[in-house]
């Protein structure tokens, strides 16, 4: 017998790989429809992603996907950068001799993607490679965190990885990240990721300038 996974995980994924995108209704029978369950479960699950910040709930108004303005992801990204160049330095520090053929397996797969030009793999590879850092970091509070941020701006990560050219860029700078922490060196690890972070911080601030300009 498969057990189905909780709804708030289903929506959660839904909403990440953009089957609902930001702005779009919430509407509870159509969700009891689709994911083959009563009201009370679905509500439960608005609440928690909610709280998350990936579902903005109104009263008398039902719950939309939110939208995350350009300014805010730029404060995101801020976040994941101290938050994320930790989990680097500690994965450097921590990683089992699997996990390093695990992250050098990812990486391999990432370049793959980027010579095939196949950029929704590549985005797909992109979150896995952070979510498996952040696993062999083994820093509870901080994977708790960087999940709740970077769920949150998915759509802006989404758009990211649809920029011509931007993955040969990205794969470079995570070839830094997975040499660093394969080879034990925290600070470098640390110093990797956050060069990452911020060249994701340089091109959401271009296009938050478009915005003001349009």
């Amino acid at each position: 017998m498969v057990i189905a996974a909780p709804v708030a995980d289903r929506l959660r994924d839904d909403i990440l790989q953009g089957a609902f995108p930001p702005g779009e209704r919430l509407i509870e029978l159509q969700l009891t429809e689709r994911y083959g369950v009563g009201r009370a479960a679905i509500r439960a699950a608005l609440v928690e992603l909610d709280a998350e910040g990936l579902v903005q709930r109104e009263a008398n108004r039902g719950a939309t996907v939110r939208r995350i303005s350009v300014a805010e992801a730029v404060e995101i990204t801020e976040a994941r950068a101290a938050l994320e160049g930790l989990i680097a330095r500690l994965a450097a520090e921590r990683a089992t001799d699997v996990e390093r053929d695990q992250l050098r397996a990812l990486l391999a797969e990432m370049t793959e993607a980027v010579e095939q030009d196949d950029k929704l793999a590549y985005s797909k590879l992109n979150r896995d490679l952070h979510g498996s850092l952040c696993r062999i970091a083994r820093h509870r509070v901080a994977d708790d965190l960087v999940g709740n941020l970077r769920n949150r701006a998915a759509h802006h990560q989404f758009r990211l990885a649809l920029v011509p050219g931007r993955a040969a860029e990205s794969l470079a700078q995570h070839r830094a990240i997975v040499e660093a922490v394969t080879s034990g060196d925290g600070h470098a690890a640390e110093d990797a990721m956050r060069t990452h972070l911020t060249s994701v911080i340089d091109v959401l601030r271009h296009w938050e300038a478009l915005d003001t300009r349009a």
